[in-house]
């Protein structure tokens, strides 16, 4: 009987322990890596320089791959206004403060560079919630557009 009651508490503890895993690995497979966000804006940043009408547009819409969970690309064009997101196309980038006041939008056009990808965090709440949390965000120059993939810590 002792040997029983052993095998069925190792059987529950295992259950459990595997249980959790596969919430652990659920949760951190809703939101996008830092991996994943620099190789969707470097897929951004090809299809900007092929037509730029058309990258703009997917954008937007986040077609043609690029909508996976939280990550999508966004631009602002040289007046500081978005010319592509999925909301807030024709508002001020450049203006966009976090949740802070950090002035992450005017640092952006500050740093970015045709060539190089920087990085700039900020405080931002995930879609769905309120609480803000630390967001990281690649972002760089291609022609006279500066876009951007940004990641949840």
């Amino acid at each position: 009987m002792v040997k029983r009651r052993g095998f069925v508490l190792t059987f529950v503890f295992s259950v459990m322990v595997v249980a959790g895993v596969a919430t652990l690995v659920a949760a951190q497979a809703q939101y996008g890596t830092a991996a994943e966000a620099k190789a969707m804006l470097e897929k951004a940043v090809a299809a900007v320089k092929a037509n730029k009408a058309k990258a703009l547009a997917e954008f937007s819409k986040g077609e043609g791959g690029f909508k996976d969970r939280d990550l999508y690309p966004y631009c602002g064009g040289p007046d500081g206004n978005f010319t592509a997101h999925p909301t807030l196309v024709g508002k001020s980038l450049k203006d966009l403060k976090d949740k802070t006041g950090k002035p992450f939008g005017a640092d952006m056009y500050k740093v970015a560079a045709e060539g190089k990808i920087s990085e700039i965090s900020y405080m931002w709440p995930r879609p769905g919630q309120t609480e803000p949390v630390q967001k990281e965000l690649y972002f760089t120059k291609v022609g006279d557009q500066i876009c951007a993939v940004g990641y949840y810590k």
